[in-house]
């Protein structure tokens, strides 16, 4: 018993069979696997969810509006979860792939620094080596400065046999020979030491964009391991909700059912009422037309003794046709009732159907028409009240006895309204009663109107004189 207010903006629907829907109320393990590659995506899984839920609000109508939020809220997050997981999928990868790029690049700046600790080391022997072949140049140049003098001539000069200037000159051609192998070496070692330096000045502005490449992998692995701790925790707290939320359906759907339970409990004791009504009523119909008969025959006794002896009199006259008291059509589809309000559509007719929370088959009592709250609903038939208060999951509740209908007793009921304009006593067809709501065990401002015969429940299509 219940229709959204959006429902008021929405052509009407077509009932069809019924219609089941299984809504899972589990907990969500955060662990569980990705949509296989090829399967809807999120936003298109929403929209099929969303679909179901608007094909199956015909079935809500008796549905409160707290377990309907409830429901509305399990669906919305179980909507979020692919979403979700999706969003926590890509940033775990992408966490994975930075940590694998920090990882790489602090291999290379590692070869790099390494690669620089050799040079450096090498750079340090060349320039020992270079020192040191300075040094003994200049050794050997102070030597041969102090003994020998500064060349060959002199050497010659000073000897004073020819054996002795022949061994002088070898010996000098000995020295210079050993002086300029030390001199080629020392250019050689001079030449190393440049080409080491500048391959050290390469290494080392190498491990300078080695060391920025892995500072700046690890600041990106950083972030992406805060986006995937993001990414859970989002996840998880939308796990805990939608648990959260499923046990809140649950709990509001023990209480929707144990309000169905008082409901039900309502229409038996309403039910003895109105049966006790009608057989009142049955008696005293019967005893008034045991009455008219009666008199109907002390009349025609009188009649007929009044007239005996008359000449041609005609006897008789033809009977009244004695109807059924109460009047006002002796047939269930004679038009007895007229709608009960002017404006709103039908957004729900009488039938069994399975209810999509409740889990099994029910009967939906009565007629909704979709209307706005505070739409005036008035008496379908004359009648007297017999309730005109709150009765629990019917909201605000009128029910009008309309006496004998063709053999049987009828009632009327007019459910959820926003308030009550009578109190009691009797009412005229089109009386103002009330005004359209959603108080009681409803998802939206309607009218539940409902046919009660013998205080059974009644498919008001058969009283009503039009199905508009």
């Amino acid at each position: 018993m219940g229709r959204r207010d959006l429902a008021l903006t929405r052509a009407p629907r077509r009932l069809g069979g019924a219609v089941a829907a299984v809504l899972c109320t589990a907990g969500l393990v955060a662990g569980s696997s990705l949509p296989a590659q090829g399967a809807p995506d999120p936003g298109s899984q929403k929209r099929t969810v969303d679909r179901k839920i608007d094909k199956l609000e015909d079935h809500l109508d008796d549905t409160s509006a707290a377990l309907s939020q409830a429901y509305e809220n399990l669906k919305a997050t179980k909507a979020k979860l692919p979403a979700a997981q999706e969003v926590l999928e890509k940033a775990q990868q992408a966490a994975q792939a930075a940590e694998q790029a920090r990882a790489a690049a602090v291999q290379e700046l590692e070869v790099a620094q390494a690669n620089e600790a050799k040079a450096e080391d090498e750079l340090e022997q060349a320039t020992d080596e270079v020192a040191a072949g300075r040094v003994r140049i200049a050794q050997f140049a102070a030597q041969i400065y102090q003994e020998q003098g500064f060349g060959q001539l002199d050497v010659a000069l000073s000897s004073t046999e020819p054996q002795q200037f022949a061994d002088r000159i070898a010996m000098v051609d000995t020295v210079l020979d050993v002086q300029n192998r030390t001199m080629d070496r020392l250019t050689t070692e001079q030449a190393n030491l440049t080409a080491i330096e500048d391959h050290l000045s390469a290494l080392r502005a190498d491990s300078v964009r080695k060391k920025k490449a892995a500072e700046a992998a690890y600041a990106k692995a950083e972030d992406a391991r805060k986006q995937a701790d993001k990414a859970k925790a989002d996840l998880e707290a939308l796990a805990a909700s939608q648990r959260q939320q499923a046990q809140s359906y649950e709990d509001q759907l023990a209480a929707d059912k144990k309000q169905l339970e008082s409901m039900k409990s309502e229409q038996q004791r309403l039910q003895k009422i109105l049966e006790q009504r009608a057989a009142e009523a049955r008696r005293r119909a019967a005893a008034a037309a045991k009455r008219k008969a009666a008199a109907d025959a002390a009349r025609r006794k009188k009649a007929g003794q009044s007239s005996s002896g008359s000449s041609g009199s005609s006897s008789g006259g033809g009977s009244s046709g004695g109807g059924s008291s109460g009047g006002g059509g002796g047939s269930s589809s004679g038009g007895v009732l007229a709608r009960p309000v002017n404006s709103g559509w039908v957004s729900s007719e009488y039938g069994m159907r399975y209810h999509p929370l409740y889990k099994y088959w029910k009967l939906h009592s009565g007629r909704d028409y979709a209307a706005n709250c505070g739409t005036p609903v008035y008496a379908a038939a004359s009648g007297t009240v017999i309730m005109a208060g709150y009765g629990g999951g019917y909201g605000n509740r009128v029910v009008i006895d309309h006496g004998l209908k063709g053999g049987s007793g009828l009632a009327s009921t007019y459910n959820h309204l926003s308030s009550i304009s009578v109190g009691g006593g009797w009412v005229s067809k089109g009386t103002r009663i009330g005004y359209v709501g959603t108080t009681g065990t409803s998802t939206g401002c309607h009218l539940h109107f409902e046919t009660l015969v013998n205080g059974g429940f009644s498919d008001p299509r058969r009283w009503l004189s039009t199905l508009g």
